[in-house]
């Protein structure tokens, strides 16, 4: 399995992270980290990535999108946009993590569909693309072969829930055990969400 993972500078590095632990335990893959211009990427943490350029993208596999504060200004980056639209058209999967389903919503392949994302960024994230289907209450959200989620640790969270759809509960399971992580496998159940507090 292809797996690409893209990258930009101010990233949350949970976000793409925690995936990425769960994703490299599938067994047979091949990750790719990949940018607009390629090179060096910086995370929100000081993390520094050497990725690929997007447009090395080959299709099919699984694509992830993290979040974080360069989501800011790439929402608004039409180059960066235009070179998203054929990788998600060509994935087999689509998965974001908090603020990164902005950047999915802005190829316009979430209009009508159902998404989530960081419940602390919601009000900004709803103002952003008024034709996606956005959901308050959701630890992840699955319409279709796109997969959202909330904030940051809820990606590894989706991850699982992704991992369970595609390979079987077992395997989720095992994965969690194996990194000693308690999965929350209810994907509406979300104690972050706005009407919880």
């Amino acid at each position: 399995m292809e797996i690409y993972i893209i990258l930009f500078h101010d990233f949350e590095t949970l976000d793409a992270f925690g995936p990425v632990e769960i994703l490299g335990r599938i067994g047979e893959y091949h990750l790719h980290f990949v940018s607009y211009a390629g090179g060096t990427v910086i995370s929100r943490q000081g993390i520094p990535v050497i990725t690929e350029k997007l447009d090395s993208v080959n299709g099919g596999g699984v694509v992830l999108i993290p979040g974080g504060m360069g989501t800011r200004t790439l929402v608004t980056d039409k180059a960066f946009l235009k070179a998203l639209v054929p990788v998600v058209d060509m994935s087999a999967y689509c998965l974001t993590v908090c603020t990164g389903s902005v950047l999915l919503a802005q190829t316009g392949r979430l209009d009508g569909r159902k998404a989530t994302s960081n419940k602390k960024a919601f009000s900004w994230v709803k103002t952003t693309r008024t034709a996606v289907l956005w959901q308050g209450k959701a630890r992840w959200v699955v319409d279709g072969k796109f997969y959202t989620s909330s904030g940051i640790s809820a990606g590894i969270d989706m991850t699982l829930g992704f991992i369970c759809d595609v390979y079987g509960r077992k395997k989720a399971v095992e994965i969690a055990q194996s990194i000693e992580y308690n999965w929350q496998e209810n994907k509406n159940c979300d104690p972050f969400a706005a009407d919880n507090k």
